[in-house]
C-alpha cells in the first residue's frame, strides 16, 4: 500500500520479512483505500478514518503498514548500525532505550541498537501474526485491549525512527533516502496524532522535527 507509494520499485531489502495482509479480506480493501488517498499527497486526509469504518481495523491496517515501512527504512542502513557504532540504543545524547517485553524480558536490559531493534521488530512481528490480537478473518472481533496493544507497538516503532534520525541521518542522505524517510515519518506522525496513539513525552526525541513537519503542512492547507 503506502510502501509502494513511498518506495516505488526501489530495493526490496528489508530487515525482517514483510508482513502481508491477505487478499480478499476487508483489511486488504482498506489498505488499497489508504494507498489511493496517500497517492493524492494530502497526508492529513490520508490518515482520517474512512466513513463507516471500524477504528480498530483502520489502526490495525496502518500499524502493519508502518511496520513494513520502518522495516524497509532500517533495512537500508543496517550495515551502518553495528555493535561497534551503536553500542547503546539511543536517540541523541538525552535518550537511551532499554529493552523489555514484559514476558521473556521483564527487567529492562541495556543492549546495542541493532540488538534492541532486532528484539523490537521480532516482538512486533509476533504481535501482528497473533490472530487473537490482529484478526484478519471477517467477523472475528478485535480484543478489548487492542488499542492499548497497538499504542505500545507504535510507541516502540517510533524509537526506530528516532534512532535513524539521530544516529544515521547522514547515511540516509548519502543513500538518497531522506525524502522517503521524511514522508514515511510525517505519515506516521499525522496518523498517531489523529487518534492520540502516542503520548507527547514519548515523542520528545524528535519533537523539533515533528513541529517543523506539521507546521509546514498546516501552512499549505
Amino acid at each position: 500500500m503506502a510502501m509502494d507509494f513511498l518506495f516505488g520499485s526501489r530495493s526490496s531489502k528489508t530487515f525482517k520479512p514483510k508482513k502481508n495482509i491477505p487478499e480478499g479480506t476487508h483489511q486488504y480493501d482498506l489498505m488499497k483505500h489508504a494507498a489511493a488517498t496517500l497517492g493524492s499527497g494530502n497526508l492529513r486526509n490520508a490518515v482520517a478514518l474512512p466513513d463507516g469504518e471500524d477504528l480498530n481495523e483502520w489502526v490495525a491496517v496502518n500499524t502493519v503498514d508502518f511496520f513494513n515501512q520502518i522495516n524497509m527504512l532500517y533495512g537500508t542502513i543496517t550495515e551502518f548500525c553495528t555493535e561497534e557504532s551503536c553500542g547503546i540504543m539511543s536517540a541523541g545524547p538525552k535518550y537511551e532505550y532499554h529493552w523489555a517485553d514484559g514476558l521473556t524480558v521483564k527487567k529492562p536490559i541495556k543492549c546495542s541498537a541493532p540488538k534492541y531493534i532486532d528484539y523490537l521488530m521480532t516482538w512486533v512481528q509476533d504481535q501482528l501474526d497473533d490472530e487473537t490480537l490482529f484478526p484478519s478473518k471477517i467477523g472475528v472481533p478485535f480484543p478489548k485491549n487492542f488499542l492499548t496493544s497497538a499504542k505500545t507497538i507504535l510507541k516502540r516503532l517510533f524509537r526506530v525512527y528516532a534512532h535513524i534520525y539521530h544516529q544515521h541521518f547522514s547515511e540516509v542522505v548519502t543513500l538518497g533516502e531522506e525524502a522517503h524517510l521524511n514522508t514515511s515519518f510525517k505519515h506516521f506522525i499525522f496518523f498517531v496524532q489523529e487518534f492520540n496513539l502516542i503520548e507527547r513525552r514519548e515523542l520528545a526525541p524528535l519533537q523539533e522535527l515533528i513541529d517543523k513537519l506539521t507546521a509546514k503542512d498546516e501552512r499549505q492547507i
